[in-house]
C-alpha cells in the first residue's frame, strides 16, 4: 500500500476504495444538492468528511441572524404633518383618497422602479452598427414607466387644472412630495416640465410673433395626462462660461429665418433630462451683419422640438457626451452642439432673462419639495429601522440618544415642509388671481430662501439620516448612499447658497424693502393667534425677539456701504428662513386640530439661533476689514500689519 493510499484510508471509514482503469482509487464523497430531498437533512454516516471534523472544503458558514431591512410603508399615512396640513387647509375627501391611493402605489410598486432607475442608468450610443450617427440616449424601461405615470397621476396637470383652486398648487405639490424620493429623480425632468408650461402659459406675446400654434400644443402635450401625448421638457440654459451668471455666459446665438423661425447654434455644457421632447433655452439674435448684443439685454428665449429626421439624426443637435455625476445618475445630463436646431422665440427681443423668472420660481419650489421629501423619508426609514435594530442590549428606538437624534431631525423636516408648503399656496394664491400686494411681495422673497435654506437642511439630514443605519448606510446596493448622492444636487441647482443669497439682496432692493416689510407684518400675523396655546410662550418669545433683532440689523445695514450687506447676505437669508419657519410652527400647533407634538415641534424649533445675522453682526464679521483677512486665511498670506 502506498503513503498516499494509507492517507486515504484513514481519512475514511473502512478505508472504502473502488478500481477504476486497473488502478486503485479512494472513494472521495461528493456533497450534491440535489441528492437530498427538500427540506430534509443527511445523516452524519452521509457526509463521512464532516462527521470526522475534517472537512477540507465547505460551504461558508453564515449564521444565522440576518438583520431586518427598513420599511417603507404609505409614505402618506405615515405622515403626521402632511396630514394634518391638508385636514387644515384642504379637508376635500377626494384629496386624501387620491394621496392615499397613490402613496401606496409609491410604496408597493414605485419605489421599485426608482431602484431600477438608479442601477440602469442612461447610456449613449454614438453611432448605429453601419457608422451612422444616431446619438441615441438609451433609458431604463422604468425611468419610461415614470413618464406615463406621471401623466396619469397629473403630476404636472394638476397645476393647470387647478381641482382646487387657490390650493391646487399645494395638493399638486404634496403628490410631488410623496413621490419624489422614489421616482427616481424623475422629478426632475418634471420639475422643468411645470416651469416650461408656466412660462408658455404666461408668453402672451408669442401669438403677436406667429408662434402661437406649435407652442399651444406644446402646452397641451406639457399638461396632458395621456401618456401617449405627454411631453417632458428640457432646461438648456447652462454653458461653459456661466452657470447662473447666463447674462455674460451665454453664446449661443439664434439665426433668422424667412419664416419667422430661428435656427440656433452653440454649445450647451449642462443640459438635463436630455432624453426630453422639447426644451427652452436662451440665445443672442444675430443681426444681419452677424452681429449681437451683449449682456442681458442681448437675450432672448427660444422654445425647440427634440425631434429626428428621415434619417434618424437629431436635427440640429449632436450629443457630445453624458455627464458622470456625483448623484442623479438616473437622469441622462448631456453636453450639446446646437448645430441649426429649429425654434421659435417665445420672448420680446432682449427679455429672455425676464421671461424666465416665472421659471425659476417653478424650478426653486420643485427643488425645496425635493429636499422636504428627502428628509422626510430618510426619517421614515431611520424611524422604522430603529424598531427592528437591536444594539447593546435593546432596540434603537429605546436608546434615549437615538431617539434625540431622530427628534432632531424631525424637527427640521417638519420645519422645513410647512415651508415648503406656505410658498406653494403663495403661488396657488397667484396664479389664481386673488394674491395681495403682500402675498406677491412674500412671494418673491421666500422662493429663494425656501430653495437655498431647504437644501441645505436636506444634505444635513439626510447625512445624519445614514448614520442611523451603521455600515448598511453606506453600502451601495442598500440603496441608502443614493438619497444622499442625490440631496447633494439641492444646494446647486438652479442657484447655489450665495447666488440666492445676493439673490435675496436684489429682491430687497429693487421694492425698496417692501418685500421686507411684508415679510415682518405676516410673522406678526402668524404670532397673533399664539396666545390661546400658553405653553408656546418661550417659542413665541424667542421668535417675536428674532424678528426686532432682524428689524435692527436692517436699520443699521442701510447706514453701511453695499458690500457690508453682501457680506451678511447668506446669513440674512438663513434668518429669514428661521424666523419665518418659527411662525409657521406655532400656527400650526394653535389651530384646533392640532397635536401635543406640534406644540413641542415649535418649541424645539426655536431653540436654536433663531437670527443668526444679528448674533454675527456683533463680532464684527461683516466689516470691510475682514475681506482681506478672509482671502490671507484661504491663501495661507501674510496678513499685513500683522508680523
Amino acid at each position: 500500500m502506498t503513503v498516499c493510499t494509507a492517507i486515504l484510508n484513514r481519512c475514511v471509514p473502512g478505508g472504502c476504495c473502488r478500481v477504476l482503469c486497473g488502478v486503485t482509487r479512494p472513494l472521495l464523497h461528493i456533497r450534491s444538492a440535489s441528492v437530498a430531498e427538500p427540506g430534509t437533512r443527511r445523516s452524519d454516516e452521509d457526509r463521512p468528511w464532516e462527521a470526522a471534523g475534517r472537512l477540507p472544503f465547505s460551504r461558508a458558514r453564515t449564521g444565522s441572524f440576518f438583520q431586518d431591512r427598513p420599511v417603507l410603508n404609505n409614505p402618506f399615512l405615515e405622515d403626521a404633518l402632511l396630514r394634518g396640513y391638508l385636514r387644515r387647509h384642504l379637508p376635500q375627501e377626494v384629496v386624501f383618497s387620491d394621496l392615499c391611493a397613490f402613496g401606496e402605489r409609491v410604496a408597493k410598486e414605485v419605489d421599485e422602479w426608482g431602484r431600477d432607475c438608479e442601477v440602469t442608468p442612461p447610456q449613449l450610443v454614438h453611432f448605429d452598427p453601419w457608422g451612422r450617427r444616431v446619438d441615441h440616449i438609451v433609458t431604463s424601461p422604468a425611468w419610461k414607466r415614470m413618464k406615463d405615470l406621471s401623466a396619469q397621476e397629473g403630476l404636472v396637470a394638476i397645476g393647470y387644472e387647478r381641482p382646487c383652486g387657490e390650493w391646487s398648487r399645494v395638493y399638486q405639490m404634496s403628490k410631488l412630495y410623496i413621490f419624489s424620493p422614489s421616482s427616481g429623480l424623475y422629478t426632475c425632468p418634471l420639475a422643468m416640465t411645470d416651469g416650461a408650461t408656466k412660462v408658455i402659459q404666461c408668453a402672451v406675446y408669442v401669438k403677436s410673433i406667429g408662434v402661437s400654434w406649435p407652442v399651444e400644443e406644446a402646452f397641451s402635450r406639457l399638461t396632458t395626462r395621456q401618456p401617449e401625448r405627454f411631453w417632458t421638457s428640457g432646461q438648456w440654459m447652462t454653458e461653459r462660461q456661466g452657470g447662473s451668471d447666463v447674462a455674460s455666459g451665454t453664446e449661443t446665438v439664434a439665426v433668422p429665418q424667412t419664416d419667422g423661425s430661428y435656427k440656433l447654434h452653440g454649445f450647451k455644457w449642462f443640459t438635463s433630462a436630455t432624453d426630453a421632447d422639447m426644451t427652452l433655452t436662451l440665445a443672442r439674435v444675430q443681426d444681419s451683419t452677424g452681429a449681437t448684443t451683449p449682456g442681458s439685454r442681448g437675450l432672448s428665449l427660444f422654445y425647440a422640438e427634440v425631434s429626428r429626421g428621415e434619417d434618424g439624426r437629431l436635427r440640429g443637435i449632436e450629443v457630445q457626451r453624458l455627464k458622470d455625476k456625483l448623484g442623479t445618475r438616473q437622469m441622462p445630463t448631456a453636453e450639446l452642439l446646437l448645430d441649426g436646431l429649429p425654434a421659435h422665440r417665445l420672448s420680446e427681443e432682449g427679455r429672455g432673462v425676464a421671461s424666465i423668472a416665472n421659471m425659476l420660481t417653478i424650478t426653486r419650489i420643485h427643488n425645496s419639495v425635493s429636499a422636504a421629501a428627502a428628509m422626510r423619508r430618510v426619517v421614515q426609514l431611520a424611524r422604522d429601522y430603529a424598531t427592528r435594530r437591536t444594539a447593546f442590549g435593546k432596540l434603537l428606538k429605546d436608546h434615549p440618544l437615538h431617539m434625540q437624534t431622530l427628534a432632531r431631525m424631525e424637527v427640521q423636516t417638519r420645519g422645513a415642509f410647512l415651508l415648503v408648503m406656505d410658498v406653494c399656496r403663495l403661488l396657488g394664491r397667484e396664479e389664481s388671481g386673488i394674491a395681495t400686494q403682500l402675498d406677491t411681495h412674500l412671494l418673491r422673497l421666500l422662493t429663494p430662501v425656501v430653495k437655498l435654506y431647504t437644501g441645505k437642511q436636506a444634505v444635513a439630514v439626510v447625512s445624519e439620516g445614514l448614520e442611523c443605519f451603521g455600515g448598511q448606510g453606506y453600502i451601495e446596493d442598500t440603496g441608502l448612499p443614493g438619497l444622499l448622492r442625490d440631496a447633494q444636487v439641492l444646494s446647486i441647482w438652479e442657484g447655489t447658497t450665495n447666488v440666492l443669497s445676493l439673490d435675496v439682496l436684489r429682491c430687497v432692493a429693487r421694492s425698496s424693502g417692501m418685500v421686507l416689510h411684508a415679510y415682518i407684518t405676516h410673522v406678526k400675523f402668524l404670532l397673533a393667534g399664539s396666545s390661546s396655546v400658553p405653553s408656546l410662550a418661550p417659542a413665541v418669545k424667542a421668535v417675536d425677539g428674532a424678528l426686532s433683532e432682524l428689524e435692527e440689523f436692517v436699520q443699521v445695514a442701510a447706514t453701511r456701504a453695499p458690500s457690508y450687506l453682501e457680506l451678511a447676505a447668506r446669513d440674512l437669508a438663513y434668518s429669514l428662513a428661521r424666523i419665518y419657519t418659527g411662525a409657521l410652527l406655532i400656527d400650526h400647533a394653535c389651530w384646533k386640530g392640532a397635536s401635543p407634538t406640534d406644540t413641542y415641534t415649535a418649541l424645539r424649533w426655536c431653540e436654536q439661533d433663531l437670527c443668526p445675522v444679528a448674533t454675527t453682526q456683533t463680532r464684527g464679521c461683516y466689516d470691510l476689514n475682514t475681506v482681506p483677512l478672509d482671502a490671507a486665511l484661504v491663501y495661507d498670506q501674510p496678513i499685513q500689519g500683522k508680523n
